[in-house]
């Protein structure tokens, strides 16, 4: 695996991000895999434009050097359109491979509101043999953009059962310290998108014997802090930070509800991860959560992005909340092997033929049972 990092002179934290970054090894070992981690340079101000072009530069001698040493590939698999895939368009076009790019939510939602990223990501979009997206609605936003929908497939991210699996709710939370009291929970960077002060202005307006936890760091957490003292809730509002994948689950055993009131989504794993341990959800209507929250024992979709309507789907869910039992089933839909075969399917498809402009699609199956599983390449929905 090859991971581009952007290049940085200073590895002192007083540079946050980008110290993290420089302190990327070159090289590293995860999970069994070899990953490599060439450095590209990012310009500020203009790097938006650029980034494809010094990234595919970056990458472009680590493929050469992975070839010396005998290893050939057969196809690029390439992740979030922009600046990836279009650097990943790049290479191919430079080795004369097939390649298929996944989009993701914000490098489609987000980035190609700008012109040259998006007539970047349109020439991208021409050199692969399949764009991939998450969920429908990032797949009608690739549409709109001009992609061709025969080159259009859906492979929705799954859950990993086994990991978030129920944790006795009384033991979950004695464990954390908390109060054995209604609880809340909003998990994601601590910025404007993710909508964590509509659930403190929620909790504030409509529950004054709950709590609201929240997880994660970044730059709005003093004004989140600001704001929960402001409104009188700053004994009922907990700002945990980040916190390692493994306590995730704790976390989500422990609340009654995840609230993610975000303003714009491609397929948010944390509901998956929310409903896998038993706990339902309430979230707005964007991106791919529509599709995520398919039915009341999985929480509810509120169509006003705001503190009232928040509360409401809070109060509606309390009200008549499904068992934990029936939201853990309603996860158990969303497992990782069917996009696993979808993506053997495309793989398998792409390496019969060494030539993408003569390529011929064949059908992938399509999973009736659910909207969002693998389409029909041929005839897309």
């Amino acid at each position: 695996m090859i991971a581009p990092v952007p290049w940085f002179p200073a590895k002192h934290p007083m540079f946050k991000r980008y110290a993290r970054q420089a302190r990327v090894p070159r090289h590293e070992v995860l999970h069994g895999i070899e990953v490599s981690h060439p450095r590209y340079l990012v310009v500020p101000k203009i790097g938006m434009s650029f980034a494809p072009f010094t990234l595919a530069l970056a990458a472009i001698p680590e493929v050469e050097r992975l070839r010396r040493s005998g290893f050939e590939f057969d196809a690029i698999d390439a992740h979030y359109y922009y600046p990836d895939g279009v650097a990943a368009a790049i290479i191919a076009r430079h080795f004369h491979k097939p390649l298929v790019i996944t989009a993701r939510g914000s490098d489609v939602n987000l980035i190609s509101n700008y012109r040259i990223p998006r007539r970047l990501m349109q020439w991208a979009g021409r050199q692969a043999t399949y764009s991939v997206s998450v969920s429908r609605a990032l797949q009608e936003k690739l549409a709109r953009l001009g992609f061709e929908r025969e080159r259009l497939v859906v492979l929705r991210n799954g859950v990993d059962l086994e990991f978030f699996a129920p944790v006795d709710r009384v033991a979950a939370r004695r464990s954390l310290g908390l109060r054995d009291i209604p609880t809340f929970l909003s998990v994601g960077h601590l910025v404007e998108l993710k909508g964590h002060n509509l659930a403190i202005k929620a909790l504030a307006q409509a529950f004054p014997t709950a709590q609201l936890l929240i997880i994660g760091d970044g730059e709005l957490r003093q004004p989140l802090e600001q704001l929960a003292a402001d409104l009188g809730v700053k004994d009922r509002v907990t700002f945990v930070g980040a916190i390692p994948q493994a306590r995730l689950k704790q976390y989500f055993s422990a609340a009654d509800a995840l609230v993610l009131a975000s303003s714009r989504e491609g397929w948010p794993n944390v509901l998956l991860e929310s409903m896998a341990c038993g706990t339902p959800v309430v979230a707005t209507s964007v991106g791919g959560i529509p599709e995520i929250v398919g039915g009341r024992e999985a929480g509810i979709v509120v169509s006003t992005r705001s503190a009232e309507a928040i509360a409401d789907g809070l109060a509606r869910l309390l009200a008549a909340c499904p068992s934990r039992e029936a939201t853990r089933t309603y996860a158990e839909r969303f497992t990782w092997e069917e996009t696993t075969r979808g993506q053997l399917r495309i793989f398998e498809s792409i390496t019969k033929s060494r030539s993408i402009e003569t390529h011929t699609h064949p059908a992938l199956a399509h999973d009736s049972r659910d909207a969002a599983a693998t389409q029909h390449l041929a005839k897309p929905d």
